[in-house]
């Protein structure tokens, strides 16, 4: 991105990153028209995007309550308890280490992907319609909104056409790994703060830049950027800190990229913006020091991560393949990745060759070098320490393999580097359009049809749902109160585990208001204390487990019941609770009848007090 005046009009988007604002002028009636039209078609971008979100997600909505994400039902569970511990920040019952899961020990909520602010901002909305109502609506938002937030980015900071910057948009939002990761992962596709964190980047290296105003560096907006830096960053670790950390990433490679294409404007604003990134550092760091020392070093925390990047990888044939969630995509794609919430990769040929014919065009400026170099460099490290190909593993090495053992970076997934491939093709084809909107001739029907032949065999189909089972009325009556205090333990038969999460939408329908055993989070209890997925089941759990499993009637002894009575203690149990329906319902009720003596009835569950 040069700081030389544009000579040609293809060269105004570049220029425009680091143009500085200048004073508004008064409206004269053309003017203002045309403000009035740019407003019209920015509400109509939205009214779209809010629209599309809605069409995806709408298999949720005639009952969040008694509909579930089919593609991954256990981890939606999981983030509806998520989002029902954090709502009760809003009644004051709120703690980073939450008795409410694993009790007695507890779950550290900094450790899990618990989506902290995202919970206590929704909180009114999950405690007056309950946590479906909550997730179904950040499904769909958090969509919505990341592409509103790009589409504002590229039309006020590249001063993009609205066509262009509404197709790039629609990209960053609505892609392919964008749509995988709604099935529930709340954490990914909350994306929307990372254009303003990218601004206020930009926005800081425009005032850092000598050259920029007469008057020389404008401190005061390098300020005032590093202190908006430090509250967005802040923001998104209690959003999501895979995300933030694949944004800096991304955004140290461009820097990089970018100093090295236009070395004047490294030497000129390099002072000033060190500067203003350090003050942004330390700022963010005075709030999160004591959060980020309790998720690696407090209670129930862990400082490595527990899934495989061997494992989590992508396949390099994934990426000239068509995500099955996509109108053009096949089933026999599905073998290429582990799971319906990890199509990360997946754009299909015609878009990776329109993207590299358009980067060949718009020739050698840095914007476009940095997003062409980013862009190798996340989606060569999506592929892990090991290249696969079409499900083969082979013996060469990836670039993640430098990285792979490293603090922090344990804990992000090697194929969601991916993800941040997205915004930077978008912000290719943003200036290709742009640049040919500008112009005449063919290129200006040519270059935006094929961008929309590109983009069209990815356009998402709606997200599977399903029916899932309804809760008893013991739990959505209320009557649980009759078997345990609020704020007590309540031990739902079967107990929750991670491939086995159900019993958690007890709590998660009362608001979290009782705690429970065991379940489904990440905790210290891997080999050494690292992380593992879940704890040790006690013995009277893994029995009743197996019964719930097989069915059948075990012989209890005095053994048992005293054991029995000893998890009951250890797990501070007020009460155990068999709902009607349960599988092996008669077996499960004989066997506690043998461990803790004759039921009572309460509604449609039977109870022993412990």
């Amino acid at each position: 991105m040069s700081s030389a005046a544009p000579t040609a009009p293809d060269a105004v988007p570049d220029q425009a990153v680091l143009a500085v604002d200048r004073p508004s002028r008064r409206l004269r009636p053309a003017r203002l028209l045309t403000a009035v039209h740019r407003r019209r078609a920015d509400v109509t971008v939205v009214l779209l995007f809010v629209a599309l979100a809605g069409w995806l997600t709408h298999g949720l909505w005639p009952d969040p309550a008694a509909r579930v994400l089919a593609l991954n039902p256990e981890d939606q569970a999981l983030y509806e308890w998520f989002l029902a511990v954090d709502s009760r920040a809003l009644l004051g019952d709120f703690d980073l280490l939450t008795g409410r899961l694993n009790a007695p020990d507890g779950v550290n909520l900094m450790t899990n992907t618990t989506v902290i602010a995202l919970g206590v901002l929704l909180a009114p909305v999950t405690l007056s319609f309950g946590a479906p109502v909550t997730f179904a609506l950040l499904a769909m938002a958090n969509l919505a909104g990341t592409a509103i937030a790009w589409y504002l980015l590229f039309t006020r900071v590249l001063r993009a056409r609205r066509l262009a910057a509404a197709l790039g948009a629609a990209l960053c939002g609505f892609g392919p790994g964008m749509v995988s990761q709604s099935n529930s992962h709340l954490h990914m596709t909350a994306q929307w703060l990372v254009p303003l964190i990218v601004w206020l980047v930009v926005r800081m290296l425009r005032a850092a830049d000598p050259a920029g105003t007469a008057d020389g560096p404008d401190r005061r907006r390098v300020v005032s950027s590093a202190v908006g830096l430090a509250a967005a960053v802040t923001a998104q670790v209690f959003v999501g800190e895979e995300v933030l950390f694949l944004c800096a990433i991304t955004l140290l490679v461009m820097a990089v990229t970018y100093a090295v294409a236009d070395r004047n404007l490294a030497r000129r604003a390099l002072p000033g913006f060190a500067a203003g990134m350090m003050l942004a550092a330390g700022l963010a760091l005075v709030v999160l020091a004591w959060p980020l020392w309790f998720q690696f070093a407090g209670p129930q925390g862990v400082s490595d991560g527990m899934f495989s990047p061997h494992y989590f990888s992508a396949d390099l044939r994934s990426w000239w393949t068509v995500s099955p969630l996509s109108i053009a995509g096949g089933d026999g794609a599905a073998r290429l990745t582990t799971g319906p919430a990890e199509y990360n990769t997946f754009l299909g040929l015609p878009l990776l060759l329109v993207a590299a014919a358009y980067a060949l065009w718009l020739g050698r400026r840095p914007l476009v070098a940095a997003c062409v170099v980013g862009t190798l460099v996340t989606g060569a490290l999506s592929l892990g320490p090991r290249v696969v190909v079409d499900g083969e593993r082979t013996a060469v090495p990836g670039p993640y393999a430098l990285l792979s053992g490293l603090p922090v970076v344990d804990g992000a997934l090697p194929m969601r580097f991916a993800l941040a491939v997205l915004p930077l093709i978008a912000t290719l084809l943003v200036l290709a359009v742009d640049r040919a909107l500008r112009g005449t001739g063919l290129a200006r029907r040519l270059v935006p049809a094929a961008v929309g032949v590109a983009l069209l065999p990815l356009l998402p189909t709606p997200l599977p749902t399903a029916e899932r089972p309804p809760l008893p009325e013991f739990v959505t009556g209320g009557h649980w109160r009759q078997c345990v205090e609020p704020g007590g333990v309540l031990v739902p038969v079967p107990l929750a585990t991670p491939k086995q999460p159900w019993p958690m939408r007890w709590a998660t329908a009362a608001d979290a208001a009782f705690g429970m055993p065991e379940g489904f989070f990440i905790g210290p209890y891997g080999r050494g204390g690292t992380a593992a997925m879940g704890t040790y089941a006690q013995p009277t759990s893994a029995l009743l487990a197996e019964v719930g499993r097989r069915g059948g009637q075990p012989v209890i002894g005095d053994e048992q019941r005293r054991q029995a009575a000893e998890d009951a203690e250890f797990w501070g149990a007020s009460c155990v609770a068999l709902a009607d329906g349960t599988p092996h319902a008669d077996s499960l009720r004989g066997t506690l009848e043998q461990l803790y003596g004759p039921a009572t009835r309460i509604a449609d569950a039977w109870t022993w007090r412990v």
